[in-house]
């Protein structure tokens, strides 16, 4: 049995790739309360009970079918696994595999059966990660808190941050006056601040370097001005906790930092929104799911966004991507826009999970090409 929180895109394009008759895919809401996760393991467990009955319909062999209803059966019996949850949970079954991943987004409830994993949804959770960095900078302190959907925020040990503006001054003190005129009062006092800025810059350097979180500076003024100024993290988010950090614990810092996740995610929506926009006007782009299939049967995709929430039902041609619609609750009936996806994946092109209102023209997906099909 493996748990995982947060699938890598490299986790989605092996999951993407399988293929193995009776599939099993449940996504749930859950919640971080005992409350919440007890009602979605209930949850689950109507999910399992559903599935195997469909797997049962479908003329599964038992041995496949009485595999996965152990797998899933010691989803439910494992106590600790419930005791730590997130905003949503993906379970896949098949009989030789068994994995879950506890999400940071919030997912509708769904039950799924084919010859494939249903992917589309774990797609959100890359698109927009819920990570990110705080810098809580202060005049007597400094940290920074690594924000991640899995774990409690927590301080970073950054190896050479000053701890205050005194010490990266070399200092005992910011408040007295220069013996000989040259910085003193509050002139100096900036001087010393920016001077601790800079040192702060420098030791976080190594850490942001090998980062690509965004950024979001808790801090009042003047530390707010001179940061930004001095600053060259690219992910730096123009939002700022505005106050003294000092006086908020890493969790609580970590609590306005999600809301300002909330408002850099609507920026990158909007913006690929209106990147798609240009490419649809520029003629290399589609909403078309003819002409998505076949590129992406082609490898011809080279960026997609897909609304998370819309079905279409059919399937696709292996050889040509040719699309056949279906009802769906047809057998074998996997997804038009599911398998789009995957062969997507499977030459590399860049995938984003939105929502309805994010996707150009109101269309269930659009796509840049790479070359016309």
């Amino acid at each position: 049995m493996e748990y995982k929180d947060i699938p890598t895109k490299a986790d989605i394009e092996r999951f993407a790739a399988l293929r193995q008759p009776g599939s099993v895919t449940i996504y749930l809401p859950t919640g971080t309360v005992p409350a919440e996760a007890d009602r979605a393991r209930i949850e689950l467990k109507n999910h399992l009970a559903q599935a195997v009955k469909k797997l049962e319909e479908d003329g599964t062999p038992k041995q496949r079918i009485a595999a996965i209803q152990r797998e899933g059966e010691a989803i439910l019996e494992d106590r600790d696994f419930w005791r730590y949850q997130s905003r949503s949970l993906a379970v896949f079954l098949d009989g030789e595999l068994s994995e879950t991943f506890r999400l940071p987004n919030r997912l509708g409830s769904s039950c799924d059966i084919a010859d494939r994993f249903y992917v589309k949804p774990l797609l959100r959770t890359i698109t927009f990660p819920q990570t990110a960095l705080i810098l809580a900078l202060a005049q007597n302190s400094v940290r920074l808190i690594q924000v991640s959907p899995q774990a409690p925020a927590a301080t970073v040990d950054v190896p050479g941050l000053p701890k205050d503006v005194a010490d990266a001054a070399g200092v005992a003190s910011i408040n007295g006056r220069a013996p000989d005129g040259r910085i003193q009062g509050s002139e100096g006092q900036k001087v010393r601040m920016r001077e601790y800025v800079q040192a702060i810059e420098r030791a976080l350097h190594p850490i942001l370097a090998n980062s690509t979180d965004p950024l979001i500076l808790a801090a009042a003024e003047p530390l707010i001005g001179i940061f930004r100024n001095v600053n060259t993290y690219p992910k730096l988010v123009p939002e700022t906790i505005t106050g003294n950090p000092e006086d908020k614990t890493d969790e609580e810092l970590a609590a306005e930092a999600r809301l300002i996740l909330d408002a850099v995610y609507a920026r990158k929506a909007e913006a690929l929104k209106a990147d798609f926009e240009a490419r649809l006007a520029a003629g290399t782009a589609t909403t078309d799911l003819s002409d998505m299939a076949r590129a992406a049967t082609y490898g011809a995709v080279e960026s997609i966004v897909v609304d998370i929430d819309r079905r279409v039902p059919g399937t696709l041609d292996e050889e040509t991507g040719a699309i056949t619609y279906a009802d769906e609750d047809e057998p074998g009936n996997y997804g038009v826009v599911d398998e789009i996806l995957r062969r997507a994946l499977g030459s590399k092109a860049t995938v984003y999970a939105l929502r309805a209102e994010e996707i150009p023209g109101g269309a269930p997906a659009a796509a840049a090409v790479r070359f016309p099909v």
